[in-house]
């Protein structure tokens, strides 16, 4: 039987842990080894760890960071930031992480999962989508942390990279992204129509009642937020936490998209 779960997600710049409101402001919130250490005690289910310079700037991945933050980390953890080949994603899962996320570099080359894939499971391999909303309501793909905007179809590049292997889609709303307001459930049910892999939702949870009625309204899935779980209070004071104990709720199988 599966559940929900229910996942911290952290942004890297320079080496520390920021936070960012639609994706521009980076405000600084700690060090990311303390933060994992907080939430080992708080028996948090899953972890994302993105660096959210490594692509931009075109640099490797930072595996010294990587290595120390699996080596701290007593859950599963997912890391994104800077991955554009298949040894590269090897070398990551061999330093302990669970699961690799990667954008630009699955968007511009969609088979390029069908090898990574096959390197280190399909089950490993995570695809991350920055969805920007036109004023018209219309959703596209934006890569580079929000600078460019590719005018892709999310659903449809979604659909595509599944076709080579992947084991899960995360779908972050940047109009959403730190606002406190709640997620784009309706960006949500895109997404859980076009694919048939297991979906995370990120952007915009600002309380636990947010992200309970996501839960109740898909079943299975995944639940990211970032200020939720750095920041306390009407003024942003910063604070790692993970607020109370929210029900999972099992559901069959054949649910889990």
């Amino acid at each position: 039987m599966l559940r929900s779960r229910v996942i911290p997600c952290l942004l890297i710049q320079n080496g520390g842990l920021v936070k960012t409101t639609q994706f521009k402001d980076p405000k600084y919130v700690g060090d990311p080894i303390n933060a994992v250490r907080i939430f080992n005690e708080k028996e948090v289910d899953e972890l994302i760890v993105v660096d959210i310079d490594a692509t931009v700037k075109k640099q490797e991945p930072n595996y010294r960071l990587i290595e120390n933050l699996a080596a701290e980390c007593r859950m599963p953890l997912c890391y994104g930031g800077g991955v554009k080949t298949s040894e590269q994603a090897q070398r990551i899962i061999g330093l302990g992480v669970e699961k690799v996320a990667m954008s630009s570099s699955l968007i511009e080359h969609p088979s390029l999962a069908g090898e990574i894939s096959e390197a280190i499971g399909s089950q490993s391999v995570v695809l991350v989508l920055d969805v920007r909303r036109s004023l018209l309501g219309k959703y596209s793909v934006c890569v580079h942390n929000g600078r460019r905007n590719t005018r892709q179809d999310p659903f449809e590049v979604a659909a595509s990279v599944e076709k080579f292997g992947i084991g899960e889609v995360v779908v972050n709303s940047i109009d959403n992204d730190g606002r406190m307001m709640g997620f784009d459930v309706q960006l949500a049910e895109k997404m859980r129509a076009a694919v048939g892999v297991p979906m995370t939702v990120l952007g915009g949870a600002g309380s636990i009642q947010d992200i309970r009625g996501l839960i109740d309204r898909f079943g299975v899935v995944g639940a990211a937020a970032g200020s939720l779980f750095v920041f306390k209070g009407k003024y942003r004071a910063v604070l790692i936490n993970y607020p109370g104990v929210v029900e999972r709720i099992p559901v069959p199988a054949s649910r889990a998209a």
